[in-house]
């Protein structure tokens, strides 16, 4: 089954408090179960990141906020599985590709 590597868009303009935080992982944690056995990896949040070229690198603002990997027989049905994910409420955005299998 292919698997799809979910990407997380839109950055918190300021850290949750911990009872946001705690109200955002249960949010997660009920999304996830409702993927059930296609979820091959939660992911996390990712912290800022470097951007790697030819000629250097630079420091730049963090583009991509976590992400997290399931299992569909397809796109569509890949998109379909996080229609209701919490993030999407937050007004982030999510950004779903599959991988191409070697």
């Amino acid at each position: 089954m292919p698997k799809f590597l979910i990407t997380y868009h839109g950055v918190l303009d300021t850290p949750p408090t911990e009872g946001a935080r705690e109200e955002m992982t249960s949010a997660f944690m009920n999304w996830a179960s409702s993927v059930g056995d296609n979820m091959v990896d939660p992911g996390s949040p990712l912290a800022p990141s470097r951007i790697v070229t030819s000629t250097g690198d630079s420091l730049g603002d963090t583009e991509i906020g976590g992400y997290t990997i399931i299992q569909a027989d397809n796109l569509d049905e890949a998109v379909d599985a996080v229609r209701s994910h919490p993030f999407l409420s937050r007004g982030g955005t999510l950004h779903v590709a599959e991988a191409i299998a070697p």
